[in-house]
């Protein structure tokens, strides 16, 4: 079916405590808090929930060109994936086509939240402007304990309000907007398979 399938795509490295951090806080905590701002139910894809049997490099180009904002979890480990940067390139290109991210038009289709770091992002990074959660980027379930996690809450809420504003200003989808994989590199095959229990 041609359209957008998915309100948000979550681009994310797979390494080490940005991805604990996104998997068990703030995934299910963003799910919940666009659900609240949401007139309909939000679709917000990720590439650990494909269906069994999924030829999961295509389905994920095809997720990313259904989707209409990249939700980009930025740590140094983001910008070392080769993946990320090619999920980053593909909305990139995206927002050329359509005069986004410029002095015009500085609105874009990649809504940056910052777990870590910043100080070794690319220039190209830098100029973005991002929701800061490095005060709130503790990978553990047991986060959800502590005294910080109203705040961490209302942090999240702020993003799904962003959303629900942004959403409205996406250009409509087309087919043939350009895709970018890795150099070299047809599959992920640095990664190992998704599990499915």
């Amino acid at each position: 079916m041609p359209g957008y399938e998915f309100d948000v795509f979550i681009s994310y490295t797979r390494s080490g405590n940005p991805y604990d951090w996104m998997r068990n806080n703030f995934l299910p905590r963003l799910k919940a808090c666009l659900a609240d701002q949401f007139a309909n139910e939000p679709k917000v894809f990720i590439d650990e929930e494909m269906d069994r049997g999924a030829n999961w490099p295509h389905r994920l180009e095809n997720a990313l060109n259904r989707s209409k904002i990249m939700v980009a979890v930025f740590s140094p480990q983001f910008f070392r994936s080769p993946w990320c940067r090619a999920e980053w390139d593909t909305m990139v290109a995206r927002e050329r086509l359509f005069g986004l991210n410029t002095a015009e038009q500085p609105q874009g289709l990649i809504y940056p939240v910052l777990f870590s770091d910043s100080e070794n992002f690319p220039d190209f990074a830098r100029r973005r402007s991002w929701r800061d959660f490095t005060d709130f980027n503790q990978p553990d379930l047991v986060f959800q304990q502590t005294i910080k996690w109203p705040d961490f809450h209302t942090e999240v809420e702020k993003v799904a309000i962003d959303l629900d504003k942004l959403l409205p200003r996406v250009p409509d989808w087309q087919p043939g907007w350009p895709a970018h994989r890795p150099e070299g590199l047809p599959y992920r095959t640095a990664t190992p398979l998704p599990r499915f229990s």
